[in-house]
This record gives structure tokens, sequence and C-alpha cells, in this order.
């Protein structure tokens, strides 16, 4: 069964990850077509995906494409049954989709206002009204459903599922633009930066091609919240393995390593069979298990 999914800028398209994640966090095997916003070539490439105009649009086995994340959750949780992107128990399920519904049709203000940028972070973005009026819903509907759920884990209605996939581009642009929260909403916001498949996703966001002028705003930065990388930089051979950790490719590029309690040049050199293998471990390192099993062994 092959699924062909294809998505636009990792760094800016907030429903690309939510389609990603659909796969990502729920071991669910895809093929990636990526296309750059803002270019000629976007548009050719979703012409193979028609009749989609948007991302993410998923090429099924079949060779029907899906182009609306709502309905690429639903048909992959009839698909695979056992993977878990709802709740079995019914009641969590059905506030799951509830979730799931409204943040797929609402916070239109929190969208204008703050677009997904996983490139920078910002100190203000002086929020208008409309804005904190939707991060005052985004709180009610949080905790109504861990209240209903029981959910006593990071997530929303006990274990991982589609529900919090849709609501992680909401978490980086409540870290991202240091969005006025509750405690709650910001122990949720941080269980999404230190999640392993968006750290993946950011971690390649940062390295996949120039930045979108269109994202920028006029407020002063600072550094991103999540999870603090490990020191890395590319450099010259030798690596301590032959084959790239990810594709098992023959080594072209390297980067040096320094695990937690290395001194500063105590490092170890990995090589990877290309310059996006490389460039992506270096800007999370431990957001890559194959790499960390590398270093660690």
């Amino acid at each position: 069964m092959t699924y062909d999914l294809c998505i636009a800028d990792r760094a800016y398209s907030s429903w690309s990850l939510r389609g990603w994640l659909l796969f990502a966090a729920f071991d669910i095997p895809v093929t990636l077509t990526v296309a750059r916003l803002y270019e000629p070539g976007f548009a050719e490439t979703l012409k193979a995906f028609h009749p989609a105009r948007t991302v993410p649009a998923l090429r099924l086995p079949e060779g029907v494409v899906l182009a609306e994340s709502l309905a690429i959750a639903e048909e992959l949780a009839t698909r695979h049954p056992g993977a878990g992107l709802w709740p079995t128990d019914p009641k969590a399920r059905a506030i799951a989709r509830a979730l799931v519904s409204e943040m797929h049709a609402g916070f239109t203000a929190l969208r204008t206002h703050c677009p997904m940028n996983l490139r920078v972070a910002y100190a203000d973005c002086a929020p208008p009204q409309a804005v904190l009026d939707d991060l005052a819903r985004l709180q009610q509907i949080w905790d109504w459903a861990r209240a209903e759920t029981g959910a006593s884990g990071p997530w929303l209605c006990g274990a991982y599922c589609a529900a919090d996939a849709f609501f992680a581009p909401v978490a980086a642009r409540i870290a991202g633009y240091t969005l006025p929260v509750g405690p709650q909403a910001r122990a949720y916001v941080e269980a999404h930066l230190s999640h392993g498949p968006f750290r993946r996703w950011r971690a390649m966001g940062l390295v996949d091609g120039p930045d979108q002028p269109f994202y920028d705003r006029p407020w002063a930065r600072r550094a991103w919240p999540g999870p603090e990388p490990l020191g890395a930089e590319a450099c010259e051979g030798p690596s301590i393995n032959e084959a790239c950790p990810y594709s098992g490719r023959p080594v072209t590029h390297v980067a040096r390593f320094r695990l937690p309690g290395m001194g500063p040049g105590d490092t170890r050199a990995v090589g990877f069979c290309n310059t996006f293998c490389r460039d992506k471990s270096v800007a999370d390192p431990e957001a890559w298990p194959q790499l960390m099993a590398l270093l660690q062994a």
C-alpha cells in the first residue's frame, strides 16, 4: 500500500504539517512530494494531484486524491484502525472529532496575525483582541477535552491522536509569537515542541529552502523556545559510519556532533548521503533516533 503526500514548505505550511503528522506520528509509511509556496512550480506540482488546489494533497494507492486534511485523517483511520488516529473510547473519540472540526474551520484571527513560521520566534507580536479571543477559546476547549476524557498526560484526549496533530501548528504559533496562555495550555505547547515528529519536521523546515519573505514580521526576535539542540556543525570526513543512517546509501557529506557530557573538543563525525540529510541532522540531532543510536553506540 503506497501513499503519496504532497506538501509545501515545512517552515511555513501549517496544513502540510498536519497532513504529515497524520503519517509520521502514527507510523504509516508515505512518499513525499514537496512544492515551494509562491513559486510557479507549486501549481505545476499540484496538477499531478488533480483535483487538489491546496496542500496537503494525498494520492491513495487506488489513485484517488484527497485534498482536505480532515478527509485524510478519516480515511487513514478507516484504513489503519490500529494506528491510533482516533481514541478507542467512543466518548473520547467524539470529543477528538469535535476538536478537529473546530480547528479545521476556525481561529482565523490567530492564523492571520500569526502565520506559522518555524524559523523564528518573536518576543511580542502585539496580539489584537480577536487573537486573544481565539486563545481564550482554545484554552476553553482544551480544558473541556481534558476534563471530559480524564486525560492525565500531555495530550488532550489521552494518547496522542489526530486532534493533537491538528493543534500542532497552533502550538507552534503560541510558542513562536510568545502568545499569552495559562500554565496548562503552556504545558501542552511545550509537549508539542518536544514531540519527536514535530522536532523532525521543524529540523527539516530549517534547512529545506530559502526564507519566504511573505512570513517576515517587523517584531523583535528571540531564541526558539523549544528544546535546545545539541552542538553540531558540518565538517570534512572521515566519519564513524560508511552508510547514511537514514537511507543506507554511501556517505558523501559529514557533520560533527557533541553529545551531553562530552568536553568542548570531544565530538563524533557522522556521514550522510546528501546535504539535506546532513543539515537536518545538524539542525536538531536529538530529533533523529537513527542518528542518536549511532552516536551513542
